[in-house]
C-alpha cells in the first residue's frame, strides 16, 4: 500500500476538566454517595484520582462494593448533569481544528452513557470516542489512546493528547504521544514538566507549532 501523501493530524482530548467543567456534577454525585453508603470520604480525596476508571478510584480509596457505589454515583451524576458547563472558548477551538482538517477524538474515563450527551452539546464531529465501555485497560495505561489511534489509522507521532491530570500525562507517555496539559482543568501536571496550555484558545497555537518541548507553554 502506498504511503499517504499528507500526514494525519490528530487531536485527542480528555473530557472532564478539558472540554467540560463537570466538577459541580461530580461533587453533587459524591455527596449522594456519601449519604447513601455512609461514607466519610471527602470529595477532595475522590477528586485527586480523577482520570482513572471508577473502579480503580474505589481501589485507590480502599472502598469496597464499588459496583453499588458506582450505580449511586451514576444515577446522581445523570440527575445533576444540568450543572455541567463548557469551558469558555472550547467549542470555537474544536471547530477551528476541524476546519483545519485535524481529526478529533475523545479519550475519557467517563462511561459512554454520560459522556455522549456532553459531547453532543459541543456540536463537533469526533472521529472516535474511547471510554471504559470498550476493551483494554483504563488510564494511566496507554490502551485507550492507542485504540483511538487504531480507530483513526494514525501513528502516535501524528497525534497530540490534551489532558488535565497526571494520569493523562502518564497514559500519553506510555502511548508515545506528545502531551499538552490543560492548566484550566482539575489537576497539576506530573514529571517531567509537560507543555502547558493556559486556556482553551491557547490550543490554537498547536496548529502551527513545531516539535513540542517539555516545560514550554503554547
Amino acid at each position: 500500500m502506498p504511503s499517504r501523501l499528507t500526514p494525519l493530524r490528530v487531536l485527542l482530548l480528555d473530557l472532564d476538566g478539558v472540554l467540560v467543567d463537570t466538577r459541580p456534577v461530580m461533587e453533587n454525585a459524591w455527596q449522594q454517595v456519601q449519604k447513601g453508603h455512609g461514607l466519610n470520604v471527602p470529595f477532595e480525596m475522590y477528586e485527586r484520582h480523577l482520570g482513572r476508571p471508577f473502579a480503580d478510584i474505589m481501589d485507590q480509596l480502599g472502598l469496597a462494593d464499588a459496583e453499588a457505589i458506582h450505580q449511586t454515583y451514576s444515577q446522581a451524576s445523570t440527575a445533576a448533569s444540568h450543572l455541567a458547563r463548557q469551558f469558555d472558548g472550547v467549542a470555537e477551538v474544536l471547530h477551528a481544528f476541524a476546519s483545519a482538517e485535524w481529526r478529533l477524538g475523545i479519550v475519557t474515563s467517563k462511561p459512554l452513557n454520560r459522556a455522549a450527551p456532553l459531547l453532543a452539546q459541543l456540536g463537533v464531529p469526533f472521529a472516535t470516542v474511547r471510554t471504559p465501555n470498550g476493551v483494554g485497560r483504563g488510564k494511566p495505561a496507554p490502551d485507550p489512546i492507542l485504540l483511538a489511534l487504531i480507530d483513526l489509522g494514525a501513528d502516535p507521532a501524528d497525534a497530540l493528547y490534551i489532558g488535565d491530570m497526571a494520569v493523562d500525562q502518564e497514559a500519553a507517555r506510555r502511548a508515545g504521544v506528545p502531551y499538552v496539559h490543560a492548566a484550566w482543568g482539575y489537576g497539576a501536571p506530573g514529571r517531567p514538566a509537560p507543555v502547558v496550555a493556559e486556556s482553551p484558545k491557547d490550543l490554537l497555537r498547536l496548529m502551527d507549532a513545531g516539535p513540542l518541548l517539555e516545560g514550554s507553554t503554547v
